[in-house]
């Protein structure tokens, strides 16, 4: 075959191939209409069109167009997911492998075949592995029958047993899963011929027997269609935040977002990532709707927004190690992704520096290494230059061509327009979401007429709305319009309404100890405040014991003191109090200073029982030092009484503590309500009033009063000091004078302080029912924020 040694190009649909056609002549058609074609297909290949590509040769070798070269086809051609355009054509090199449309599902290639051109190295192979009679190892390892390179791949990522024909079992032994035809893969499946199975960036096809590499993952290309964003003012008029934004990002693309301020770049960003809502249009990744499909795709996109996603008290080194813990595999090589990364971002010679010493510069570029971990194609980067000098603006921008020109796909908002001239792609939004212009550098200074390149005069030239709608008029009109997004924009088969994939399943367990030791770690860098948090209450409880000077408030001397239930009643309100003070000044601000870090990395693959758990857990082993602080000194201050239920200082530990635990609970809660650390540390006073007016110590707590007293935690905090130690026994017996008059104590007896174990039980369970209430408001407020 092919003993001219001529070029000549193999169509497989569905991994069955057709005989190889040589490529004789000066033009050739593609197609399944013989009228036009005579390259034939079979007729019953609906997804070819009647002219699909046309082939016309050029000093020995062959340029492909889509359709005619006249009319694209219906659903185009792509190689790498770069579309080819109708009347520009791409040059064929040896090995080309051609794509028609982007359904992965419905796999039509042309492969290309030239022995006297160059062999593109850029391309993926479709080889493929026989599946009979055998079990196929997928995984990173390079045992694997099917090694895939991703760092977010397990060594043994899944396994693929033949079980008889078009019939196998597939068990996932993964961390970050596998889907197969968009359904996540729980343990095992099993699954027949022609199934598509997603491991992070990679695309399998499972069809006659074979497994087919589709998809690397390695090109990225998103196809925003149609969007519209509109939300409701105050007075419920209808605002328009995005109006009918259409444009296509090719895979290796720098992309800028810019324009003024309010024009929607950042809602335009959120939008192309996913994770923003469209009220009408979709926004297409290699194909595929994005939002709909964001669980295939969350653990392989890069997102860097405008605040910080790194904690200030950890060093690079540190930061990047944890974050690799938590979305990399057990077995994946730390060490060497965090050098290699290290790298990537020029950071190595800061790498055991803390990051609040670091530069503005500096910070972005651990913020970006952070996402380079899992080596992302798809990169968005909200306002990375801001409040960098002109010289670091540049660098940055220069790391983000150098990213973009290893494969990745890049889009950013930027106000700073010095270095946008390295970029591929300009989108200029206007007031109200208007699309003003897209395309290149060189181009929008024509279209602009900027004279000597300074695209700051756009922001004059467009600062009023009239002018925003009679440039995107302009632009619609354009050839701009025409070469940069009518002729490039993807196809999609939007008929199609897929299942939504559910998320990646990540052990709670595991996330939660890393967490816990991220968490310890920082608390231990700030020694200064772990000391003042363990001193607060035992120097208040210290200064009490000055107060009340030579007085022993616990213990019933020999003659009966009407005095002393209500000073032992005083002495345990101080107690709580600054057992609650401590809990909440530990807790209000835990939550809402990682708002930023919590988002991003829940956005990723954060399990949030995790992350609850390791704010409770380590805040509870504070808790147990500042406990065992607070017991120390009012044992070694106040008179120990006498023993009823169990001994004072066993009683006064488990009180303290679980005190200190409903209170830490109740200060995350009101931290996740907060919307910043000055709210949340206003929030304290507010919180600790009630606590001592509905005590019951100050006041008689009757009526509504008393049903509000138990949501506090002093009343029952109290109320298992006094059963412990028993103030009723404190209380004096009535005077009876010779003429049988009774003069009763003004302190009475109290059933709050029952000294029964029942009585003890209830006060100890309800602090702790506090506790967990809290923590499952958190858990479901925290629930109701997630973005997708």
């Amino acid at each position: 075959m092919n003993q001219n040694n001529r070029p000549y190009i193999v169509v497989t649909n569905q991994g069955q191939s057709l005989p190889p056609f040589e490529l004789t002549k000066s033009k050739h058609i593609l197609g399944r209409d013989c009228q036009f074609a005579d390259l034939l297909v079979p007729p019953d290949w609906g997804v070819i069109s009647r002219c699909q590509a046309t082939l016309v040769e050029k000093q020995g070798n062959y340029i492909i167009y889509d359709g005619d070269g006249v009319n694209p086809s219906s659903n185009k051609l792509f190689i790498n997911h770069h579309l080819i355009a109708h009347d520009i054509g791409y040059p064929l090199q040896n090995g080309d492998i051609i794509k028609v449309g982007q359904n992965i599902n419905i796999l039509i290639t042309l492969k290309y075949f030239n022995s006297h051109s160059l062999s593109n190295v850029n391309q993926a192979s479709l080889s493929s592995i026989n599946l009979q009679q055998k079990s196929v190892v997928i995984g990173r390892d390079e045992t694997a029958n099917l090694q895939l390179l991703s760092p977010a791949v397990s060594r043994k990522h899944a396994v693929l047993d033949y079980l008889e024909p078009s019939t196998y079992l597939l068990y996932d032994y993964s961390t970050n899963g596998v889907y197969v035809n968009g359904t996540k893969v729980n343990g095992k499946i099993i699954i027949n011929t022609a199934a598509t199975i997603k491991i992070l960036p990679y695309t399998l096809l499972l069809q006659n027997n074979q497994l087919f590499i589709a998809d690397t993952g390695d090109n990225i290309r998103l196809d925003a269609r149609n969007i519209v964003r509109t939300v409701k003012g105050n007075g419920n008029e209808q605002i328009t935040l995005l109006n009918q934004i259409s444009l296509p990002i090719e895979p290796g693309q720098l992309v800028a977002l810019v324009g003024g301020s309010g024009a929607g770049k950042s809602t335009f960003m959120r939008t192309l990532l996913g994770i923003e809502p469209t009220t009408t249009g979709t926004v297409y990744l290699n194909g595929e709707d994005l939002r709909n499909n964001f669980n295939l795709y969350r653990n392989q996109i890069g997102y860097v927004p405008q605040k910080d996603i790194i904690h200030n008290s950890l060093t690079v080194v540190e930061a990047l190690r944890y974050a690799a813990k938590l979305r990399l595999p057990q077995d994946a090589d730390i060490d060497e992704i965090i050098e290699k990364t290290l790298g990537q971002i020029e950071m190595q010679e800061r790498r055991h520096v803390l990051v609040k010493n670091l530069s503005g510069g500096q910070l972005k570029r651990v913020s970006i290494g952070v996402e380079l971990l899992v080596d992302p194609k798809l990169f968005f980067l909200d306002e990375p230059t801001s409040g960098l000098d002109p010289g670091l603006d540049k660098k940055m921008m220069q790391l983000l061509r150098k990213l973009a020109d290893q494969g990745r796909t890049i889009v950013l908002v930027t106000h700073a327009t010095g270095n946008i001239n390295l970029c591929d792609r300009l989108v200029f939004l206007g007031q109200g979401g208007n699309l003003c212009y897209f395309g290149t550098f060189s181009d929008a200074c024509q279209f602009f007429n900027l004279r000597n390149g300074d695209f700051a005069e756009v922001y004059i030239q467009l600062d009023n709305q009239t002018a925003v709608i009679h440039t995107t008029q302009r632009y619609r009109w354009s050839s701009y319009q025409h070469q940069y997004i009518d002729q490039r924009l993807g196809v999609s088969d939007s008929s199609v309404i897929a299942p939504k994939p559910s998320p990646p399943r990540v052990s709670p367990l595991r996330q939660a100890w890393i967490l816990c030791q991220r968490y310890g770690q920082i608390m231990a860098r700030d020694p200064v405040n772990v000391g003042i948090a363990i001193a607060t209450a035992p120097i208040g409880i210290l200064l009490i014991d000055l107060a009340i000077a030579v007085r022993e408030p616990f213990i019933l001397g020999s003659e009966a003191d009407p005095k002393l239930a209500p000073l032992a009643q005083t002495v345990l309100l101080v107690f709580s109090c600054a057992a609650i003070w401590v809990g909440l000044a530990g807790s209000l601000q835990e939550i809402v200073k990682e708002n930023d870090i919590y988002s991003r990395e829940r956005l990723v693959n954060l399990n949030l029982f995790a992350y609850i758990a390791s704010k409770v857990t380590v805040l509870s082993g504070l808790a147990f030092l500042q406990t065992l602080a607070m017991v120390a000194v009012i044992l070694m201050a106040f008179g120990h009484p006498p023993a009823t239920l169990l001994p004072w200082g066993l009683g006064l530990t488990i009180t303290t503590y679980l005190t200190l635990f409903s209170a830490l609970c109740l200060g995350l809660m009101v931290s996740t309500f907060a919307k910043s650390e000055t709210q949340a540390n206003t929030a304290l006073p507010i919180l600790l009033l009630p606590q001592i007016i509905f005590s019951g110590v100050l006041f008689q707590i009757k009526g509504v009063s008393q049903y509000l007293s138990w949501l506090t935690v002093s009343r029952w905090s109290i109320g298992a000091y006094g059963t412990l130690l028993d103030i009723n026994g404190l209380v004096p017996e009535p005077i009876i004078f010779p003429d049988d008059k009774v003069m009763e104590s003004a302190f009475k007896t109290n059933p709050v302080y029952d000294p029964s174990w029942g009585n003890l039980l209830i006060n100890w369970q309800v602090l702790l029912l506090q506790g967990f209430l809290c923590l499952a408001i958190i858990f479901l407020l925290k629930k109701r924020q997630d973005i997708i």
